[in-house]
Order: C-alpha cells, then sequence, then structure tokens
C-alpha cells in the first residue's frame, strides 16, 4: 500500500513537474502580441526599439493588418515561424475573415521569416526583396536564430510568391497604392492605404529608434523619403518606432541620414580611420535616441569604405592634373 502511494505521489509530481515546464515554455515564447487600432478597419503590432535578443526573440518591428470586405491582407509577417502562427491568432480574434494577401516590406528577416505560417496566401514583395530573400534568406535566418535561440525554432525561409508592382490596387473597399522604392534596401515597397490615410512606410521611416544600414544607399534613400513625405498621409506606421499622425518619422529619418552622410564624408576626407570615426560623438538630439550608438558603429562598417573609396576617387584626377 505504502510503495503503491508513494509511485502515485512520484507519477504526480512528475506531471505537475511536466506541465510547469511545459507552461514556463509557452510563456517564454509568447510575443504579447496585441492589435492596436489605429484607423477603420487597421490594426498594429507595435514592436521593441531594441536590438534582437534572446529575450525578445525579434519582437523589434512593426507589423500589420487590414481588415477589408474580402479578407484581411497582411503587411510584414514578423521574425520567426512563432511569430506568425501568434500574429494569426491574434488577428483570429479581431475578425473571422480569412487573410487573402500579404505583403513583405522589403527583405530584411524580422519583416518576413513568418511569411511561412501564410503558406497558400499570395505573398507579394519588389523584385529586388525577392531576390535578397531567396539569396541571403538562409543567411538571415542563421543569423536571427543566434541572436533570439529558440524562438526561432522551426522557422523555414519562405520567398514572397508574388512580384509586387508599383500602382493602386483595389481590395474589400480599400485602396492601396503599392509604392516601389529603394533605400533601406534595394527593394523597398511602401503601402499607402488612401481608403484610410494610413502609411505603411516599412523600414524607409525610423522614429525614436536610430536607422539601420547593412544595405543602404543614403541618396536613395532620401529620395525616398522625398517621395513619401508628399502623400496626404493621415497616420503613419514606420517600420520601427510609434505611429504617428505628423511627419516627425520622414523628418528624423532624413535628419539622421543627412547627418550620418556629412559625419562620413567629412571623416573620409580627413583622413580619418575606421576606428576613430567610431567613437566621434553623437550630436545631442540623438545622444539619447535608443540604439543609436550601436547603430553609427554598424553603418560606419556598413558604409564608410565607400566614403572613402570616394575621396580617393576624387583625390586621384587632382593629382594627375598637378603632374
Amino acid at each position: 500500500m505504502i510503495r503503491r502511494f508513494l509511485l502515485a505521489l512520484v507519477l504526480a509530481g512528475g506531471t505537475l513537474l511536466a506541465q510547469a515546464a511545459d507552461k514556463t515554455g509557452s510563456d517564454r515564447f509568447d510575443y504579447g502580441l496585441v492589435p492596436q487600432k489605429i484607423a477603420d478597419n487597421s490594426w498594429v503590432f507595435v514592436g521593441r526599439t531594441e536590438d534582437i535578443t534572446r529575450e525578445n526573440g525579434g519582437n523589434i518591428v512593426n507589423t500589420a493588418f487590414v481588415v477589408t470586405a474580402e479578407g484581411v491582407v497582411v503587411i510584414d509577417t514578423g521574425p520567426s515561424r512563432r511569430y506568425g502562427e501568434q500574429m494569426r491568432a491574434a488577428i483570429a480574434r479581431v475578425t473571422d475573415r480569412p487573410v487573402i494577401r500579404v505583403f513583405n516590406t522589403h527583405q530584411h528577416p524580422d519583416h518576413f521569416l513568418g511569411n511561412q505560417v501564410f503558406a497558400g496566401i499570395p505573398t507579394a514583395a519588389l523584385p529586388a526583396a525577392q531576390a535578397g530573400m531567396r539569396e541571403q534568406g538562409g543567411a538571415f535566418a542563421d543569423n536571427m536564430y543566434r541572436m533570439a535561440g529558440d524562438w526561432l525554432a522551426g522557422t523555414e525561409v519562405t520567398v514572397a510568391d508574388q512580384a509586387a508592382q508599383a500602382g493602386r490596387l483595389t481590395i474589400g473597399g480599400h485602396e492601396f497604392e503599392l509604392i516601389a522604392l529603394e533605400g533601406h534596401t534595394g527593394g523597398d515597397l511602401a503601402i499607402f492605404d488612401r481608403t484610410t490615410g494610413v502609411l505603411y512606410a516599412g523600414d524607409l521611416i525610423f522614429l525614436d529608434r536610430a536607422p539601420t544600414t547593412p544595405h543602404a544607399s543614403l541618396t536613395h534613400w532620401r529620395a525616398a523619403l522625398d517621395t513619401l513625405a508628399a502623400l496626404p498621409v493621415k497616420r503613419t506606421l514606420p517600420g520601427h518606432g510609434p505611429v504617428h499622425d505628423d511627419r516627425r518619422g520622414v523628418l528624423q529619418t532624413r535628419d539622421w541620414l543627412d547627418w550620418l552622410d556629412d559625419t562620413l564624408n567629412r571623416a573620409a576626407a580627413s583622413g580619418m580611420d575606421m576606428a576613430e570615426v567610431m567613437v566621434l560623438p553623437l550630436p545631442e538630439r540623438f545622444a539619447q535616441m535608443p540604439l543609436a550608438r550601436s547603430e553609427f558603429e554598424r553603418s560606419v562598417t556598413h558604409l564608410y569604405s565607400r566614403y572613402e573609396q570616394q575621396t580617393l576617387n576624387t583625390a586621384a584626377p587632382s593629382r594627375l592634373k598637378q603632374k
């Protein structure tokens, strides 16, 4: 009798421990996605203004969905399979209409690694973004796993299966304007819902978070901002940072890019090496911005060699003339 009691106690304890472990694991990988309504039929998930870590699982990105009369349009799918699954579950709590269309704003992994959860649903990105997903997707996923760990478990690269084309597209009573740009990457898709006045800017706009530049062309990026600034926007969802009703995102992003371009130009012209550039002081207006120092340092590694080469190319004809 005593043996049976002890055996039952051990088994019960094991069950409780297993349940606790499952709950802990489940809680650990919960992105806590809460839809925020920003306009009629329009909802967003706002990520943290942080680097990707094993604590946040890559939840540093803004994603969105629009509930139309025909079904749901999703804009970006997040950094992992788990995020995509939790995003779909959150959408289902808002509406019982099916997801009928997905757009990826560009090729960076925090914006498209949830695509596999939307398999079978038309998913569009600009051709340059499709190529980037195809060519670099595996490396992106590996790097995300290195930074975020098991949040990425089961995540498989799924490239957008349709090439987005610039122009207006009416879906279920919403008139979407697809705008083909470049600058943050070689293929940046901005989506302007002319029905609500909401601009889904992707990573062409950052607000209160320093911009990232691993595939950037500052010249093209600033031209893209000019295009976005000319739209009759009522509300903007940046790729990273808070939703806003004014032009703060465009202005702050341009200010950072102008400062970065000028700083790197001056440094190259004065012959500074990369290590010297990295420790240059930040302007006071940027000093307290999340990730400003680390993104500046990363931008130096991404971009500075181009400025050095440009300086050398400019100097070479002058030396030839002197001879």
